[in-house]
């Protein structure tokens, strides 16, 4: 599925490296794309569960990570992007099924970036949202 607004030759180059990476293993897929937002799909499945059946908060902290990161990457694509601080507040419990992660840029400048998050199940149910700070490297 090519995404909407996709931002063609970063994007592309984007989406090449992240071949056999933890974003691949995760289940990742963009669904729209450009310089200032990001939104990433995600079909939980079983083994995104944790031992009483919600979606683990490592898999929403994940999706939040990887989609800031992408965004910000979206917007800088000259540079190399760490994170360096993940805040996550898990609100509400996700179940199994599509989840969406859209993720912002709230501020950057020469060396620090800082991008916002919202995990969503597929009715719009807020369920995890955070924010992360990452460095240029």
């Amino acid at each position: 599925m090519e995404p909407k607004n996709a931002v063609s030759p970063q994007f592309q180059n984007l989406m090449e490296r992240a071949r056999n990476t933890f974003w691949e293993y995760l289940g990742c897929e963009i669904v729209e794309a450009a310089a200032d937002k990001v939104v990433v799909r995600l079909v939980a499945q079983q083994h995104h569960l944790n031992l009483i059946g919600i979606v683990h908060g490592g898999v929403t902290s994940s999706m939040l990570d990887n989609a800031m990161g992408v965004v910000l990457m979206l917007a800088r694509p000259d540079d190399k992007i760490v994170t360096t601080n993940l805040n996550v507040q898990f609100v509400a419990p996700m179940q199994p099924g599509e989840l969406y992660v859209t993720a912002e840029i709230v501020h950057q400048s020469r060396k620090m970036l800082t991008a916002i998050g919202r995990v969503t199940d597929a009715e719009g149910r807020l369920g995890t949202f955070g924010t992360g700070t990452f460095r240029v490297i």
